[in-house]
């Protein structure tokens, strides 16, 4: 009898720079996913992949110097290299300048124009280059892309566009009927309330302001916008023809059981996606499921608010699989999961060295010093035994189900209450003092011989999660791992099995402090590689001296300075302009802490008309520098001036 099929897609990961621990996470949640399939017997096809196309990336590739194809190939080899080093088994990575693909969605693209999904008319709004996204004054945030926080500018181009409103019903019923179809529900509640309900606005799917993307082979002035493109890939890396050949891949594994993305791009995903796919005749996938975020120092990881952290930075200090042990187990269901220093050594040194890796020691060198590393079920057991086993069998029952809801975290949580269960019961049958009594000896056996068989059974599921870990603990106790079908019987080890005579420590523990000592010399703002001695922008319109002499810019001495509360990027500074003060709203809030504004020099566009911002009047702005990562960075005078000097 055939296997049933399990085909699995993560977002594909934008070529512009490197991929953070956040990224990371996605691959290794789905890595995790698709191990456990495989052992309940799925015939599992793993997708993965690089979105390579766009404005930012060809801005990128000539910031560098490169060719854009040779910038894209770099940025790719880069993300492959962390995906192999988090131990991923991905079957497919695609890309979407494989020729395949491109061909596929030029015939796509042509398609929904024949059909009358697409026309061609003009798009005007406000454009965020690095999210590639038009946005209406009342989407933006503070005045910036609601999305990454960044400055948007006008923008207006020929574009082509996709009638969403044409598939809108359908895919509302769709969602009503298949409530499983977006996961979790808040993130289905959000699209319907937020969306589809209010009404669908058309998509603009081509563009015609940059180059590097995939040609409309009909109108080739026009390139392929964003999520036609990289959306796409789903199906064209299994094989989708649009003439019909599809590959046999295609034909097996489509539609997908699961899409695995970020909770940033559930809209695209559960919107945009389905009704392409309805345009296209083909079924939707099965679920769709947004996970959340890794948060560090209260905020979502991006390498413009220089908080990054690096998974390669990550397995130099604690090892591969401490690293995806602690991004599945500290990430909730829904709601963000938080990352520091501090938090992953407390969790190497309590569950991976102290549950863990003790109980493992424990268990193999009591076997060695007792009965020379020989295991023997001798079956003289008592209450303690039963409990023991009742707990183990039980727990795998309950990690199937929670592996199936995608609650990944609870299940390792299960995982780890087969550990703890395992130390309880040295602490109860006490095998030191067994030891002291003869008579004992069956006993001890049976004890020893109980570890050995629960912790098999838990470093067999370990295996989904800790796959390097796994191999080990099965090793050192010499046994074979077991499959989750042969999880319903307790006591398969063989007696005369003989453990390891020199195990290794799994997991030393951790110091704090040397931790934070080697962090701060890896500290950096964004990678070497993407930073340049120079950068440059687009030239504005040349202005007459009459022009810049309309602006008042003086110097300001900040007197008080707090955090807007209506918004999480805004400061609320009170600032000495010679003999009057002003109120003035900036963005700074992830640069400088309030505190520390206070008394600091700026210099301040005085004459700008006033406007509100979160509910607060600003009068006037505080002027900075901005990096090409977006970082910002306060003007001040290089000697202290008094407080209304001119800037001239």
């Amino acid at each position: 009898m055939s296997k049933k099929t399990y085909y699995l897609t993560t977002a594909i990961a934008y070529a512009s720079g490197k991929p953070h621990i956040g990224n990371t996470y996605e691959i290794v949640l789905a890595d995790a996913i698709v191990r456990f399939k495989r052992e309940e017997g799925f015939d599992v096809f793993f997708q993965t992949g690089s979105d390579e196309h766009g404005q930012k990336i060809e801005n990128k590739a000539k910031e560098a110097g490169k060719e854009t194809q040779e910038f894209v190939d770099e940025r790719v080899a880069e993300i492959k290299r962390i995906w192999d080093l988090m131990d991923t088994s991905y079957d497919k990575f695609m890309r979407t300048t494989d020729p395949y693909h491109k061909k596929q969605v030029q015939k796509i693209f042509k398609k929904f124009y024949e059909q009358g999904d697409i026309y061609k008319g003009y798009y005007e709004g406000l454009y965020c280059t690095p999210c590639e996204s038009f946005y209406t004054e009342s989407q933006l945030v503070d005045g910036k892309c609601p999305t990454c926080g960044r400055e948007v500018q006008p923008a207006k181009e020929e574009a082509y566009f996709f009638k969403m409103s044409k598939y809108a019903d359908r895919l509302i019923e769709h969602i009503n009927t298949h409530p499983e179809f977006i996961q979790p529900v808040a993130r289905k509640n959000e699209m319907m309330n937020n969306f589809l309900l209010p009404g669908l606005q058309d998509l603009c799917v081509s563009r015609t302001s940059f180059k590097w993307g995939i040609p409309v082979d009909f109108d080739p002035s026009h390139v392929t916008y964003v999520w036609l493109d990289a959306l796409t890939n789903y199906i064209t890396g299994v094989g989708f023809d649009a003439d019909g050949n599809h590959d046999e891949k295609y034909t097996k594994y489509w539609p997908a059981d699961l899409h695995l993305i970020g909770k940033d791009i559930i809209r695209f995903h559960t919107i945009y996606w389905p009704i392409f796919l309805m345009a296209l005749d083909i079924p939707l996938p099965k679920q769709v499921f947004g996970h959340p975020f890794l948060i560090q120092q209260g905020e979502k990881m991006s390498k413009s608010s220089g908080n990054v952290i690096y998974a390669d930075d990550l397995v130099d200090l604690f090892g591969v699989d401490p690293v995806r042990y602690f991004v599945l187990h500290e990430m909730p269901f829904e709601h963000d999961g938080v990352i520091s220093w501090e938090l992953m050594v407390e969790r190497y040194n309590s569950d991976l060295a102290n549950i863990l890796g003790n109980l493992v020691s424990r268990t193999i060198a009591m076997s060695n010093k007792y009965f020379g590393g020989v295991l023997t079920n001798s079956n003289v057991a008592d209450s303690f035994d039963n409990d023991l086993k009742e707990v183990v069998l039980k727990e795998v029952d309950i990690i199937r189900k929670k592996m199936d809801e995608l609650r990944v975290s609870d299940a390792m949580s299960e995982l780890w209450n087969i550990f703890k269960r395992c130390n309880k019961y040295i602490d109860e049958t006490t095998p030191w003092i067994l030891a002291k009594e003869e008579d004992k000896k069956e006993r001890l056996q049976t004890v020893l011989y109980n570890l050995a068989e629960a912790i098999t059974i838990g470093a067999s599921l370990l295996e989904s999660f800790m796959p390097g870990t796994s191999k080990k603990i099965l090793s050192l106790l010499n046994v074979e791992k077991r499959s989750l079908s042969e999880m319903d019987t307790f006591g398969l080890i063989k007696s005369g099995t003989k453990v390891s005579e020199n195990p290794e420590i799994l997991f030393a523990r951790l110091d704090i402090n040397e931790i934070l000592s080697k962090v701060e010399s890896k500290k950096e703002v964004a990678p070497a590689s993407e930073s340049h001695e120079f950068m440059d922008i687009e030239n504005k319109e040349i202005i007459e001296y009459e022009d810049f002499d309309k602006l008042q810019i003086q110097v300001g001495k900040i007197i008080s300075c707090e955090e807007v509360k209506k918004s999480k990027k805004l400061l609320c500074s009170k600032v000495q302009i010679g003999s009057s003060t002003r109120q003035i709203l900036s963005g700074l809030r992830q640069w400088y802490k309030a505190e520390d504004m206070v008394g600091r020099e700026v210099v301040v566009l005085v004459n700008l008309k006033p406007r509100t911002m979160a509910g607060m009047v600003s009068e006037g702005m505080i002027l900075c520098a901005e990096d090409e990562n977006n970082n910002l960075s306060l003007i001040s005078p290089s000697t202290s001036m008094i407080s209304g000097s001119v800037i001239c």
